[in-house]
């Protein structure tokens, strides 16, 4: 544990200010509409590789967005800076995008300019998104709105950002990666269990069951898939507090700030075998990539600014670079100022101790 300040010291401020947004437009992104079985929102997304066969995604976390506030100014400019420097195929923002109100204008000035430069992108969302002056459904109504975003809503089970987005060939339109993304919720609503929220069984149901229609039109066969969510899981903290069967690249700066149950999410995707890597937030100190029981564990890089604590400095985000063709991937974090660090290859980096129990 770093010696600075903590989320378990820190003691939050808030402040009102301007809006940006951008006018309405038409979406130019390499991105297909496509009818998509079990999900009752026919808007679900289909990417492809682009013609080198490549495909970027940029992870935010974290940006703790007040509009108006001082704090904040570095927050906006690192995600400018980052969305320039990397120029992704699409943003994943893992949630506490916000941290103040007036929580519409916060929302809408922070994720502006991923929308001005015409970049499709999805939020799920974090355990402050809904503190503020509107509710969690609400958030998720303001998001949709944004022209270039592609979350849609999944009724009927817990959360408001459970959403999948698949990626295809160029080539021949197969999908070869799957996107989930979860509402990992809020706080512990169980008599008895205090701390963070978890990932629900309805919700673990809904994976379960899009991952056997994702296998059943690949011959049987589980498709490559990652997860990406707010609060870690009870594992991520097992994860790296394992020394003998897990290894771990980058900063390890705080305590796995996890839920305090474990949900049965982990099991279920070893189970189905096919998410092989989960990129979450909310530690703020934490940037760092765990392999442990062939399953990859990662955060991306802190987002945000001085509106809460950051010990991990500069801030920036994580990238993750698929290539067509291939089950491995490139990731790295571009931090504030331009330089790349943890540039990795997975699973090849971590070759010590993979295939390890």
């Amino acid at each position: 544990m770093k010696g600075g300040m903590n989320r378990r010291n820190f003691i939050k401020g808030s402040a009102m200010g301007g809006l940006i947004f951008a006018d309405a437009v038409a979406s130019t992104a390499v991105l297909a509409r496509e009818n998509f079985p079990e999900q009752e929102d026919d808007s679900a997304r289909k990417f492809f590789f682009n013609k080198e066969g490549k495909f970027k995604i940029l992870q935010l976390t974290d940006t703790h967005y007040v509009a108006g506030d001082p704090k904040s100014v570095r927050a906006l400019d690192n995600v400018n800076q980052m969305l320039d420097l990397e120029k992704p195929d699409l943003v994943i923002h893992t949630g506490d995008v916000v941290f103040g109100k007036p929580a519409e204008k916060s929302i809408r000035e922070i994720l502006a300019p991923i929308s001005i430069r015409k970049i499709p992108f999805a939020v799920t969302f974090g355990n402050h998104d809904e503190e503020f002056d509107r509710t969690r459904a609400q958030m998720l109504d303001i998001v949709k709105s944004i022209p270039y975003n592609i979350n849609t809503k999944v009724e009927g089970i817990h959360g408001e950002t459970n959403a999948v987005i698949t990626l295809a060939s160029s080539a021949n339109g197969k999908i070869s990666r799957v996107f989930y993304l979860f509402d990992s919720n809020a706080y512990s609503k169980i008599e008895g269990i205090k701390g963070y929220d978890h990932i629900r069984f309805d919700q673990i149901a809904w994976y379960r069951k899009q991952s056997e229609v994702f296998a059943k039109m690949n011959g049987g066969e589980p498709i490559p898939s990652f997860a990406f969510f707010h609060i870690p899981l009870l594992e991520h903290k097992r994860a790296m507090q394992d020394d003998v069967y897990s290894e771990t690249r980058g900063i390890k700066g705080e305590l796995v700030a996890s839920a305090n149950v474990s949900s049965g999410l982990f099991v279920s995707m070893k189970e189905m075998k096919d998410i092989d890597a989960i990129f979450v937030g909310h530690d703020h100190d934490n940037d760092c990539a765990t392999l442990w029981n062939r399953m990859f564990f990662i955060f991306g890089r802190f987002s945000g600014c001085d509106t809460v604590y950051n010990d991990l400095k500069p801030n920036g985000a994580r990238v993750i670079e698929l290539t067509d063709g291939t089950k491995s991937f490139r990731s790295w974090i571009r931090v504030y100022g331009g330089e790349v660090v943890q540039d990795l290859r997975y699973p090849e980096d971590f070759m010590n101790r993979f295939g390890k129990k």
